[in-house]
């Protein structure tokens, strides 16, 4: 199985150097700047569970001559469609692009570019970050796994056959027949705590220790668990604990990596997470008007960035 992993930045620079680690055949398809790291340095990632430093094989857009069997996609949504074009000369009539990308918006515009039978479900658990300055990704926390699956729920040897790598890999491919409503629920789930760290420009902890904060986190994540409902996805049990665990955990420092953007200046994925949650939202006449004065918030952020940056 060959397997193009688009970027090497935290989470796909993670997972693919596990794979790379596991003797699968991988390629990075990177930007100049990484492609030279990668070339002079290799592949470093320091983690708990097992540093990596090894060579590994890194090209440009240009220099890919064949398809590959897996494309695995782990840009942010606002790059999406320069991602497309990127993997696009990689993409054969049996290949496959797998998305670990947040939200539920990705799924449609891959479909449109390259078919539906192109296209598997997936999402990612991870906690990874790149240091552009030396090139080395730092793996915290035990998180590592990436569910994955047919969107019409079936098992065929593909998916099979990517579930058959873990014997060599320290990570897992979850290989899932509801990859759908596990999408739905990291969406609806992130969406909503991303509504609240950016209404509030604060981390769980800060909200809940105020005298209306708990409250405010439950009414946004009922929203998210409304939208969940109307399309016949409700929010598992699961997703429900970690929610409520992360809301009792006093001084939790917890927020989602929207809140780091925002603070940092950066691009957001707002439009893509909590935009399309209220538009799914409104289609089906849900209320939700939290996150509809979290995607106001965003849309004047990113509009504010914008005519800073010129």
């Amino acid at each position: 199985m060959r397997i193009l992993v688009l970027g090497a930045g935290g989470v796909g620079g993670y997972f693919g150097g596990r794979l790379a680690e596991g003797g699968v055949d991988v390629t990075f398809l990177v930007r100049p700047r990484r492609r030279a790291q990668l070339a002079e340095k290799g592949l470093i990632v320091t983690s708990k569970l097992g540093d990596i430093a090894m060579p590994v094989q890194a090209i440009g857009t240009a220099d890919i001559a064949a398809p590959y069997d897996v494309v695995l996609l782990s840009c942010k949504a606002y790059d999406l469609d320069d991602a497309m074009d990127a993997i696009a000369p990689a993409m054969g009539p049996d290949s496959v692009v797998l998305p670990v990308i947040n939200g539920l918006r990705q799924i449609e515009a891959l479909q449109a570019r390259f078919g539906k039978d192109a296209v598997l479900g997936g999402l990612c658990f991870v906690g990874a970050s790149l240091d552009p300055a030396t090139g080395i990704i730092d793996h915290f926390g035990p998180a590592h796994r990436i569910p994955f699956g047919e969107l019409d729920g079936s098992v065929t040897p593909r998916v099979e056959a990517i579930a058959a790598l873990n014997g060599a890999l320290k990570f897992e491919f979850e290989l899932r027949t509801d990859i759908v409503h596990a999408m739905w629920d990291k969406c609806a789930g992130q969406g909503s705590l991303s509504s609240a760290n950016v209404l509030t420009r604060s981390v769980v902890g800060d909200i809940t220790a105020t005298a209306s904060g708990r409250a405010f986190l439950d009414a946004v994540l009922a929203e998210g668990q409304a939208i969940c409902n109307a399309y016949g996805y409700p929010m598992t049990q699961q997703t429900l604990g970690f929610y409520v665990k992360l809301f009792e955990t006093p001084g939790s420092p917890f927020a989602t990596s929207m809140l780091r953007d925002v603070e940092d200046g950066k691009p957001t994925e707002g439009d893509h997470i909590v935009g399309d949650l209220v538009r799914r939202a409104e289609a089906k006449g849900v209320d939700t008007p939290i996150l509809r004065c979290a995607r106001t918030a965003l849309e004047v952020y990113e509009a504010k960035r914008l005519k800073a940056a010129g």
